[in-house]
């Protein structure tokens, strides 16, 4: 298909591959440039069906090669979707999942050991961020800003594997707290007034000038990977090398990054085949792919590209290559937390046409603030709106508000997912068959994402390990999780039992349970065994039994139990504070307590003036609690930091600036 793209410009681009240098001669195997960008969604590229900006080169791309349509990242944020991509397993099974927290995983896991051992010469130029103590950079042949095919240590017959990452797309490019300083859009061919914004956002001048910036990013992209490919043409590269273009999760809109719906985990998936490998692979040019294909699936594809067999242990299934196979009918996703302070695990399911979401932790609103994502001017306004009572649109409002349990959404007919089935006695076979399956995925994925982020630190020789060193009964942990959701008054009593645990894990998940059966005014008392539980040896279980006693008619108690975690720079304690300011009741009775935040304020606004700190944490809650304004939540210093970014934006980085060896 030609599309809208003239013959003039598929031909410039067609001569990035062709009149090439003859092969190497024994260089039988394909090479693979891996083109990564950051936080971009498919609708802001033009082979996907944006009109507001030019993409040619991509779009001619995708005219040639693959476009896949059906593509996903199995997590919404950078680290546990790269964990995936490197592994071939879900990030949940070696407990990789948390965003962004290194730890303790096996050494073997990672798919450029195999291909280096199979003879490739394997370069990343120049993000790991793996989520792994493992030395992140040792597993490749080269690693780093300088890393490159072009490197006199690769001998000239020898395959490559190269991948090349901008954070030029990045939500730093946005994550600015204003948008003073920005430049002209329509200099670039933007013109912010008509741009498209998906419906689950409001159209504020805010929302659209962090549009309309990512898609100057997304439009500058197209001159980045131009370049690329005319760097592989000089270099005799290009009829032996496939081509992967792709970002590592759907993009910066707010209810994106961060979030598992498609517009947090879809993502533009572009693979040009030369015409060598097309005939080899049995392939046609110019396919628009929609089978389901996500980030799991891509090590092994990689692989089988090169010939090789795809190791057991891969939770994937290759989609190109000598080894493909039947893709898996069932896409699953994952995001466990936002930030390092709110722990929020939900699983996903889709087979294209619908799409599931499992909330572990409904009674949590999904917008309590990442203080990083909130530096977005949109974010910042979109909270004045609400904040304000202004906002009667409940689209917007529900991001603010309790999850439901679960979620199941037509998306031929509710791309955007605003329209919940999961209550529709007409999808009833529908939503149970979604249940089965994620609950059966995450017992087959082994899937670790259900132990809070500070216990998992604990853990002798990593949680991985020591799941199988104390065979741990991973079935009682789902199980509680599974039931939270869906609990009722006559769960309490099991609730109450398994505070008697002897496992942290398993007490968490009970206090959580009756802290939501207390969110919903179901349990109005405070059991004795709760009480108790506020006075856990560990940490997270104490605080969130001091929620639950917030929401069971012992407010007090409750929140001078958190109040002392919190001022201990607790996070999970800033997650229950900011999370009762989202419920009328506990807000109103936490007002009372407005002095106390007040003078943190004053000890603390100074100190630690990161997103980690206590300083913009405390200045938070007294957001939501009236008594700032959210335009007071980051600093003056801030702002003026972020009017700096706003005129230098961010730069790509082009082949001949990082490749200062060549041939």
């Amino acid at each position: 298909m030609m599309g809208k793209y003239s013959l003039m410009t598929l031909f410039i681009v067609m001569g990035c591959f062709l009149g090439a240098k003859p092969l190497p001669p024994n260089q039988a195997r394909p090479n693979i440039l891996c083109l990564v960008i950051e936080d971009t969604s498919p609708h802001q590229f033009g082979c996907y069906g944006n009109t507001d900006i030019k993409t040619p080169t991509i779009d001619a791309m995708a005219d040639m090669g693959i476009k896949y349509t059906n593509a996903r990242s199995n997590a919404p944020h950078c680290s546990p979707a790269r964990s995936t991509l490197i592994t071939g397993c879900y990030a949940t099974t070696f407990g990789m999942d948390i965003h962004r927290q290194d730890y303790i995983t096996p050494d073997s896991i990672f798919y450029p050991q195999a291909l280096r051992k199979a003879g490739y010469f394997c370069t990343n130029n120049d993000k790991t961020d793996y989520n792994t103590l493992v030395n992140n950079n040792a597993m490749w042949d080269e690693s780093g800003k300088n890393a490159s095919y072009n490197s006199l240590k690769r001998k000239s017959d020898q395959p490559f594997f190269a991948v090349f990452n901008t954070t030029a797309t990045h939500m730093g490019l946005v994550r600015t707290i204003t948008t003073e300083g920005r430049p002209d859009f329509k200099n670039y061919g933007i013109d912010i007034n008509t741009i498209f914004l998906p419906p689950h956002v409001p159209d504020l001048p805010e929302v659209r000038s962090d549009e309309a910036y990512q898609l100057k990013a997304s439009q500058e992209t197209d001159a980045w990977v131009k370049a690329h490919l005319e760097d592989l043409k000089s270099k005799g590269f290009d009829e032996n090398t496939i081509v992967f273009f792709f970002s590592d999760h759907g993009g910066c809109l707010p209810r994106g990054k961060g979030y598992p719906f498609e517009s947090g985990l879809r993502v533009p998936l572009v693979v040009y085949v030369p015409p060598k490998w097309q005939e080899a692979f049995q392939l046609e040019k110019g396919i628009v792919e929609t089978k389901n294909v996500s980030f799991v699936d891509f090590a092994p594809t990689f692989l089988s590209i090169a010939g090789i067999k795809p190791p057991e242990y891969m939770q994937g299934k290759a989609f190109l290559g000598s080894y493909e196979e039947t893709p898996n009918p069932i896409e699953f996703g994952f995001r466990t937390n936002q930030e390092n302070y709110h722990y929020d695990p939900c699983r996903t399911a889709s087979d294209g046409h619908f799409k599931y979401i499992r909330n572990y932790i409904p009674h949590k609103p999904f917008n309590l603030r990442n203080l990083y994502q909130w530096g977005m001017p949109a974010n910042i306004a979109i909270d004045e709106m609400v904040l304000s009572g202004s906002c009667k649109n409940e689209d917007w409002l529900r991001p603010y508000q309790p999850k439901e349990s679960e979620m199941l959404f037509d998306l031929v007919n509710d791309p955007w997912e605003l329209h919940n089935l999961a209550n529709d006695p007409n999808y009833a076979n529908k939503l149970q068959f979604f249940r089965s399956e994620v609950s059966s995925h995450i017992r087959t994925s082994n899937d670790l994402g259900f132990f809070p982020r500070e216990m998992r630190l604990t853990k002798e020789h990593g949680l991985y390990q020591w799941v199988k060193d104390t065979n741990f009964p991973l079935e009682d942990l789902y199980s509680v999780a599974e039931l939270v959701g869906h609990a009722s008054i006559e769960d309490i009593p099991q609730f109450l039992k398994l505070l008697k645990s002897p496992y942290p894990e398993i007490r968490y998940w009970a206090t959580m349970g009756l802290c939501e059966l207390g969110g919903q005014k179901k349990l109005t008392y405070l059991p004795t065994e709760l009480k108790e539980a506020m006075n856990d040896e560990v940490l997270e279980v104490a605080s969130m039994a001091a929620e639950a006693a917030c929401f069971a008619g012992a407010f007090d108690l409750g929140v001078n139990k958190l109040i002392n975690l919190f001022e201990q720079n607790f996070a999970p304690a800033y997650s229950s504070l900011e999370t009762l300011t989202w419920y009328p009741d506990q807000k109103k009775m936490l007002g009372k307590y407005l002095s106390v935040f007040q003078k943190l304020n004053l000890k603390y606004s100074r100190e630690d003036e990161d997103r980690m700190g206590l300083g913009i944490k405390v200045r938070s809650i007294l957001v939501n609690l009236g008594a700032l304004s959210i335009n007071e939540l980051y600093l003056n210093e801030e702002k003026e930091e972020g009017i700096i970014k706003n005129r230098d934006g961010r730069k790509f980085l082009y082949p001949k600036k990082i490749n200062a060896r060549i041939r």
